[in-house]
């Protein structure tokens, strides 16, 4: 293995990686904060939020994946030095987000019952969803802005701003949630109505900040609010060539994912519960894969943009690569153990659960502590290098036949043909973490996926 010895490198990645690891824990932070305080109050009403969450879930890897593609495009036109080019497409990136925010909003506000119907049976638990979902669904169109603006920001390797934004929206929520969930300080008893309150208020407050720091403080972009709204049609068209298999494939996950809570929501209220204590964990522990995909998104990205041919670049490229898969290797090790450890402590604070959910959340996260270590290396190397190098057709094509061909028709008849027990069924379920591991090791190191995005100056008319 030829790892690189470019100092350079590793400040490089170090520098994005750790901000971004932080703003990642911190953003689904939010989501642990509304479980616990709310799985505290009520289990009922934790399987409500947790059904509500599945929605929202499925949305934030829409939004996620359209921000990546303007990280993908956009970096390889910050390696050429080319700003102007990055402005145009975070534009035409704000103009889908803002348009994907209002279309689940009309959703949420007309269809309310027939979504939460979709994760679950109980009369009692779409009654506590409803209730969540009327008012957290104002805050879709401030997370998709929010999220392509970091995005637009990360092009230029500006990443911090991120972690101190969700910082503070976790520190806003959590104050929120402690004071109406439960009626603290003379405030009234809102329950699952008080838990929504808190996350649309930090929500708000996030759009608001990294408006401010965008116009008044960033200096690298050097972004005007007019340059925003105005759209370059070739640039946009190239966007939505990436963009739309960047979200086939957050979607086809965020689906897969959600699917989880609709086959275990109508097993038993307790799996619904366990799963949503137990997803709840893997997602914020699973996000220093997150956060190493984006990094090297950025930095390959960069590299292809910068270099003048294949040959030129191919070289470093490689050293980068192998660099990185060990990397990627070592942080699903720490993280699969660490999952595994902290399992007791985290479920100790669900005060509600009942034993039977108790003990299906415990096995739960027994099974995802060993996939953490698959899906620690394959998606880094799928999204952060293959997808960040150029190629989305890959990507796209893995997960099509790894989920809607294997995954999900396994586990259906799991659960409802063979009746196998809900632990059983995750497994099926998670499975895919480890199988794709093989094709992204044979993909990565054939270097077919290099491919350079950018235009000349003169087609960017």
């Amino acid at each position: 293995m030829c790892l690189t010895k470019e100092k350079s490198f590793y400040r490089e990645f170090f520098n994005l990686y750790v901000p971004l690891v932080l703003y990642n824990i911190v953003l689904f932070g939010v989501n642990l904060a509304d479980n616990v305080m709310i799985g505290a109050y009520s289990e009922t009403a934790l399987s409500g939020v947790a059904a509500v969450n599945q929605i929202q879930f499925i949305f934030q890897q829409v939004i996620i994946s359209a921000g990546d593609a303007v990280v993908v495009l956009g970096s390889q036109y910050w390696g050429a030095h080319r700003k102007n080019e990055i402005k145009h497409i975070a534009c035409g990136a704000l103009y889908l987000g803002a348009g994907l925010g209002l279309l689940l909003f009309l959703a949420a506000t007309f269809f309310p019952v027939q979504l939460l119907g979709l994760f679950t049976s109980s009369p009692e638990i779409i009654a506590q969803g409803t209730a969540y979902l009327d008012i957290i669904k104002y805050t879709y169109l401030f997370f998709a802005l929010t999220n392509i603006l970091l995005a637009y920001l990360r092009c230029a390797q500006t990443v911090r701003i991120g972690f101190y934004i969700s910082l503070m929206s976790l520190v806003i929520n959590c104050t929120i949630n402690y004071i109406l969930i439960y009626g603290n300080f003379g405030a009234p008893e809102l329950g699952v109505h008080g838990a929504a309150i808190g996350t649309l208020c930090a929500r708000v407050a996030e759009f608001v900040v990294v408006l401010l720091y965008l116009f008044f403080f960033e200096h690298k972009l050097s972004t005007k609010p007019k340059e925003l709204f105005v759209a370059n049609r070739a640039l946009f068209s190239d966007y939505i060539k990436i963009a739309w298999r960047f979200i086939a494939v957050g979607t086809a996950f965020g689906i897969s994912t959600a699917l989880q809570t609709v086959i275990l929501g109508h097993m038993t209220d307790a799996a619904i519960a366990a799963n949503s204590a137990a997803s709840t964990l893997y997602q914020v522990l699973k996000v220093a894969a997150t956060g190493a995909a984006s990094a090297a998104s950025v930095i390959i990205g960069k590299t292809l943009g910068a270099a003048k041919s294949r040959t030129e670049v191919l070289p470093r490229v490689r050293s980068y690569v192998q660099t990185l898969q060990l990397m990627f290797l070592s942080i699903g090790l720490l993280t699969g153990l660490l999952l595994f450890c902290l399992r007791a402590p985290i479920l100790s604070m669900y005060t509600s659960l009942s034993e039977e959910a108790h003990t299906l959340a415990m096995q739960f996260l027994t099974v995802l502590s060993v996939t953490c270590v698959g899906s620690s290396y394959q998606m880094p190397v799928i999204v952060g290098i293959i997808r960040g190098g150029g190629d989305a057709r890959f990507p796209l094509i893995n997960d099509f036949i790894s989920i809607w061909c294997i995954v999900l028709p396994l586990s259906f008849c799991a659960a409802f043909v063979f009746h196998w027990p809900p632990v059983a069924v995750v497994i099926c379920l998670n499975a895919d973490q480890i199988f794709k591991c093989l094709p992204a090791v044979i993909k990565v190191n054939r270097y077919r996926w290099m491919k350079k995005l950018t235009r000349t100056t003169e087609n960017t008319v």
